[in-house]
């Protein structure tokens, strides 16, 4: 069954007819200037999100010296961050579901530039912590929602590669971040890194002014006239930009309500109506969840398991200096980030799943081939983790735009919150884990703890991940 794209037409869902109607406006607009222009707003707000969270990795070595912390201590002051972001991940994903992406996202940014101002002036650790925290709010709850939105603007032919492409955007930040903590800290301190890094808050009035919401949330929200009236702003500057008219619209599916779905379509109805953390676990959505769910937990835990440690690995276990710490630190990051631009150009062809499960088994691979070979110079740890930096930032990436694709538009913020929030459980578990391990003194047991940890991801991927790639959202997400 189909409807046409006549505005005469009235049937029986009008919201369901609202929101297949803008699904196919979508579907005919080419990627053109439009596209890149939202994407580079909304991804320098998320470029200088990824630039804050890693700093503090870098500014660790001069804090314990400053206010002499255990390590213990020193494992509170990187994770109290990660815990702000999960309890971010979880309130921003509800609350982008109800008032709108990019009013989400604005805020997010503002919150985060006033967090480093006052990060820069902190008398104390417990000041420091505090203020951690909430600037962990502001990025946890960004980045989700940031990818939610990007992934709601963009047709299925080749999204992928155009929502990584944008993601790249945050790797980019924390190599960025990496690069500048490298120079800053030494020469300057940690103090004025907190200052540069406030600077972008104005970015909260741009994303304000020229980022239109979204039109498949405001068709969601029964806001059918608002949602036609930003598609067609959207139009008509797509056809500005590119000098051509668009094609007409298609046919689309016809949008049956729920309750008129009979007999063995009952378990799809209850799906259709299931909302918040409920929906997330009703009906094929579960399962979605749950693999979700470890592959962010898996993902990360790895990732900050060895990218929060290594300056300080460096420096306690092979003696060398700060800059030079910092400097093969820096490496691995880099390296990270050609295995997201890799990833980026290779989603749609070779798959979802095809490419998660294979980068978090070539981290795992790098990873157990390290602890294997002993991890005896700085020099070994610099090249295989800078390897597995490769496969597991790849994997890390694909989870930003694989995540919102699995969840319909009415708890797709959520869902992707959800699996931001495992995320942030990694990133807490990751180096609290890895400083245990390596109170030990010694390394290898480090590099098998991750190891393990990858593997386990890759066998949930290959075992439980669904392919998604060039569908449409509402055809995978009902």
């Amino acid at each position: 069954m189909t409807i046409d794209a006549s505005p005469d037409r009235a049937p029986d869902n009008p919201v369901g007819a609202a929101r297949a109607l803008i699904a196919a406006r979508f579907e005919r607009l080419p990627l053109c200037r439009w596209h890149v222009t939202v994407r580079l707003i909304v991804g320098a707000v998320t470029f200088f999100e990824a630039f804050d969270q890693l700093l503090i990795a870098y500014a660790l070595p001069e804090l314990r010296d400053e206010w002499h912390l255990s390590t213990s201590r020193a494992t509170l002051l990187l994770t109290v961050g990660s815990i702000g972001m999960l309890v971010g991940a979880l309130l921003s994903g509800r609350l982008a579901d109800r008032i709108g992406r990019v009013k989400v996202i604005a805020l997010c940014v503002a919150v985060s530039s006033a967090a480093n101002l006052a990060l820069a002036a902190s008398p104390t650790p417990d000041v420091f912590m505090a203020l951690r925290f909430v600037q962990g709010l502001a990025i946890g709850g960004e980045v989700p929602v940031a990818a939610t939105f990007i992934a709601e603007i963009t047709r299925s032919h080749r999204r992928g590669r155009f929502v990584l492409l944008y993601e790249l955007v945050f790797p980019a930040g924390l190599t960025v971040g990496a690069l500048v903590a490298a120079w800053v800290v030494p020469v300057l301190g940690w103090r004025w890194m907190y200052v540069l890094a406030a600077l972008p808050g104005v970015l909260c009035v741009v994303v304000q002014r020229k980022v239109p919401e979204s039109p498949r949330w405001l068709a969601d929200h029964g806001r059918t006239d608002e949602a036609a009236a930003v598609m067609d702003g959207i139009e008509a500057e797509v056809e500005r930009v590119t000098g051509k008219r668009l094609p007409p619209v298609g046919t689309i599916p016809d949008p049956v309500p729920a309750e008129a779905v009979p007999g063995e379509r009952h378990a799809e109805s209850a799906e259709a109506a299931a909302t918040g953390l409920r929906g997330l676990f009703t009906g094929r959505y579960r399962r979605r969840t749950l693999v979700i769910g470890v592959l962010w937990f898996t993902g990360y835990f790895v990732n900050y398991g060895i990218t929060s440690w290594l300056p300080t690995i460096y420096q306690n276990r092979y003696d060398l200096s700060l800059s030079d710490a910092l400097l093969y630190s820096t490496v691995t990051s880099c390296a990270g980030l050609l295995g997201c631009l890799v990833a980026a150009l290779t989603v749609d062809r070779a798959g979802r799943r095809r490419v998660i499960t294979g980068c978090l088994g070539g981290a795992a691979a790098m990873l157990l081939v390290l602890a294997f070979l002993g991890a005896r110079t700085p020099l070994e740890v610099l090249a295989w983790t800078s390897l597995a930096a490769v496969f597991f930032f790849g994997s890390n990436i694909c989870l930003y735009l694989y995540t919102p694709e699995l969840f319909p538009t009415r708890m797709r913020a959520l869902g992707s919150s959800v699996g931001g929030a495992m995320n942030r459980l990694g990133v807490i578990l990751g180096p609290i884990v890895v400083g245990a391990v390596y109170a030990g003194g010694s390394v290898t047991p480090v590099f098998v703890t991750l190891g393990a940890v990858a593997v386990v991801g890759a066998v949930v991927a290959a075992l439980g991940a669904e392919e998604t790639a060039g569908r449409r959202l509402e055809e995978v997400s009902p």
